[in-house]
């Protein structure tokens, strides 16, 4: 019977190209399986009374008096906090009774942060994520250095020779920008070497090199939260003039800190050619 089935579904298929399967539910490894699956999953949590982010469309909250209920998804990960307890244990109960869930654990690793835990509170870190990377670009035996960046000599687009390897360049650089997500520290050397991707040389190379130079002194930099921080809002913010010698465009870069953590942070070049000396 299976075999009798299956040639009529192949002569069906040779008999109508022109026509297509419609599915009545979403099959995984399908390249709309993810959409499908984001669609359900929103419509369930704007039932229960969840707003969607404006700003990220995977982040989700739930307010009801004094408390708030925050869920940040992923494809089938999902990341849930908030500052009642009792919430999140019902919200992760009622999401239990409409799909399918593994048992919830503590947050230790998502899309290659680690989450440690302490008594003073949170450290988020890329730690097994540059341990990877060094070893993929054979730099975990290199001597570190103290910064990712060399002042000297100024690296532009006609800096030193063709480099042979272009794709292996930007694959550091993409790795780079994802570390970048937990490592202030390196964002304006990443954002720096990020535009030679289209034309790198060796001197683009060997800069690349000491950010993985730089990281190997580092592994375990990163981010720390501490629930007895001042809630304090301050921010930090600076350019350069005409920093980029080959378009005398300037580079402005912020760093913003809630209490002692930094939250927010940018390295990039200005649209235009500054007259000042002022960040834009």
């Amino acid at each position: 019977m299976r075999s009798m089935s299956l040639n009529h579904q192949v002569l069906s298929i040779r008999t109508r190209p022109h026509h297509v399967c419609r599915l009545n539910k979403a099959l995984y490894g399908l390249k709309q399986a993810p959409r499908a699956w984001y669609q359900e999953l929103k419509t369930y949590l704007l039932r229960m009374g969840f707003r969607n982010s404006l700003a990220d469309t995977s982040v989700f909250a739930y307010l009801i008096g004094n408390d708030i209920v925050y869920t940040l998804v992923y494809v089938d990960d999902i990341i849930v906090t908030g500052s009642s307890q009792s919430l999140i244990t019902g919200f992760i109960d009622a999401l239990s009774t409409r799909f399918s869930l593994k048992a919830p654990t503590e947050l230790r690793y998502f899309l290659g942060v680690e989450a440690t835990r302490t008594p003073q509170g949170l450290h988020l870190m890329q730690k097994r994520y540059i341990l990877d990377l060094l070893v993929k670009t054979n730099m975990y035996d290199s001597k570190p250095v103290s910064t990712p960046m060399s002042l000297k000599p100024k690296l532009s687009l006609s800096s030193g020779n063709l480099f042979d390897d272009p794709t292996k360049y930007r694959m550091v650089l993409g790795s780079l920008q994802y570390l970048s997500f937990t490592r202030p520290d390196i964002a304006y050397a990443v954002n720096k070497l990020s535009q030679f991707m289209h034309r790198p040389t060796d001197m683009h190379w060997q800069a690349a090199k000491r950010i993985l130079r730089y990281l190997v002194g580092t592994l375990s930099h990163g981010i720390y939260l501490r629930p007895n921080a001042p809630l304090a809002l301050h921010a930090y913010s600076d350019a350069d003039w005409a920093g980029d010698t080959d378009d005398m465009v300037s580079t402005n870069a912020y760093l913003i800190y809630l209490g002692s953590a930094p939250v927010a942070w940018s390295s990039k070049k200005q649209k235009g050619v500054a007259r000042s000396s002022i960040s834009i």
